[in-house]
């Protein structure tokens, strides 16, 4: 199928993070310009859309009115759709010498589905590492006081089920980037068009993916190992008690076995 915005000078890239998944199973491939990843014509003026499962959706030359229908549309096959998605703008300018990111827009020499794709996929991930920071950022927050407490006081005031409970959302992270997203991993348009890897890489560069992931990857496995040193001194902590609890329980036999044998010597 031919692109009818191939022949636009300029076109503006507009990517939203809707929700944690997005269900692409009930799109009919006849309808579908490509499948891997998704992308369909969603207006009559050739407006273009790649849906990405985890939740993104990259519009391309796409008006405010048609995008506000075509997301409404999209609404049923969320799951956990985020009140308010995370967004990423751009421009794109054609009929330029050279490909890549200049000045903050995207320069191309003409536009083609697959420079589409590839570009759709970087903006996908700088929007999945956006949420991800920002969900990070917020548990060192609260994690901090807590190494705090344990450095000043030598104790710990939260349960080892809430520490727990903040390992299992890191790891939930981890896998949602490696696992969905695919963060760290290439477009696969890549291999049947390498000659647009420089394009990739110019976006990707733009976007600091690799450092942003390792960066985030580092936080991660910090939260986690200092949630899990926190549980093991809160466990320590209730062990502690219960082996004083253990004690009393065998002084406090003791001392009625002594009543008990005082009163019969008495009798």
């Amino acid at each position: 199928m031919e692109l009818r915005i191939k022949n636009r000078q300029d076109l503006k890239v507009r990517a939203l993070l809707l929700g944690d998944r997005l269900d692409l199973k009930l799109f009919k491939i006849s309808d579908c310009l490509a499948t891997t990843p998704l992308t369909l014509e969603v207006d009559a003026e050739g407006g273009i859309a790649v849906l990405f499962r985890y939740g993104v959706v990259v519009l391309f030359g796409v008006k405010s009115l048609d995008e506000a229908r075509f997301i409404e549309s999209l609404k049923p096959r969320l799951t956990n759709p985020y009140p308010a998605p995370e967004m990423e703008e751009m421009e794109i300018h054609c009929g330029r010498n050279s490909i890549g990111v200049q000045s903050g827009a995207i320069s191309l020499d003409h536009i083609s589905l697959e420079k589409l794709q590839v570009i759709a996929d970087a903006l996908s991930k700088n929007l999945v590492l956006s949420l991800y920071e920002k969900k990070v950022a917020g548990e060192f927050d609260k994690i901090e006081p807590l190494a705090q407490e344990l450095a000043t006081h030598g104790k710990v005031s939260a349960d080892s089920k809430k520490l727990l409970s903040k390992i299992g959302h890191m790891l939930l992270i981890e896998h949602r980037m490696v696992g969905r997203a695919e963060i760290g991993d290439k477009p696969e348009t890549l291999w049947d068009f390498p000659h647009l890897e420089g394009l990739y890489a110019s976006l990707e560069d733009e976007f600091e993916l690799k450092e942003r992931q390792s960066a985030l990857d580092r936080k991660l496995g910090l939260i986690s190992d200092t949630a899990q040193t926190l549980a093991d001194v809160w466990d320590n902590k209730q062990l502690h008690k219960l082996e004083w609890y253990v004690i009393g329980l065998i002084l406090f036999e003791i001392v009625i076995s002594l009543y008990e044998l005082a009163g019969k010597l008495l009798h």
